[in-house]
């Protein structure tokens, strides 16, 4: 985008809210085209293409991805680089993604690609959040609570977070369950203002109303 071109949508499309939605719109495209007995298989070769090809080889992931190269160019990158070395399958996904200018959100779609495979298998992420980093003994025994109370098996991401006192933030998709020491104190001092509050009103209404008046 040209500096002098006026910003009507978010410098880099990955800013865009929108972007998400429509990388589920792919992933769930990507699934459906891929044998079940083969989503495995077509999901590393999707993942090699993002990791071994675009991450290493910045010019050729602009070649494919920016807007100053034309869909047909990009079609004809795809047909003489890729169609030679990938599955039909995987460059036919590429030729669909080029013709609706959708190759930069690949990363994106690879991503979303993963979350859905792992829905469908009947599994889920699960970001931990601690202040210091958890044993292997901890997450098992996180990990076997977890598994007890949720309808899916529990694919657990352990991050460190030093702003926590202790306890731990539990994440699942947009839902956070905060059980740190740091809110629970916050929590604690919530309640007790309120409750403080409370009965300052209340000695104020007996005081304006005393009984017998």
């Amino acid at each position: 985008m040209s500096e002098s071109e006026p910003k009507t949508r978010p410098s880099h499309v990955l800013e865009d809210p929108s972007a998400k939605v429509v990388a589920r719109v792919y992933a769930n495209a990507f699934l459906n085209a891929s044998a079940k007995d083969g989503q495995v298989e077509a999901l590393d070769e999707f993942t090699s293409f993002v990791d071994d090809v675009l991450k290493p080889y910045p010019e050729f992931a602009r070649l494919l991805t920016t807007e100053v190269t034309g869909r047909d160019e990009k079609l004809e990158v795809i047909e003489r680089v890729v169609a030679p070395r990938a599955s039909e399958m995987f460059t036919s996904f590429l030729r669909v993604l080029a013709r609706h200018e959708r190759l930069e959100l690949l990363p994106l779609i690879l991503g979303e690609t993963w979350l859905e495979h792992e829905r469908r298998e009947g599994r889920q992420r699960v970001t931990v959040r601690t202040a210091s980093p958890l044993s292997e003994e901890r997450l098992a025994g996180i990990r076997e609570r977890l598994a007890s109370s949720l309808p899916f098996e529990p694919i657990l991401i352990p991050e460190v977070d030093e702003t926590l006192v202790g306890g731990l933030v539990v994440q699942i998709g947009d839902t956070v369950h905060d059980g740190s020491l740091r809110t629970r104190i916050r929590d604690l001092k919530d309640r007790l203002r309120e409750r403080y509050l409370n009965e300052i009103q209340s000695g104020r209404d007996r005081f304006s109303h005393p009984e017998g008046n």
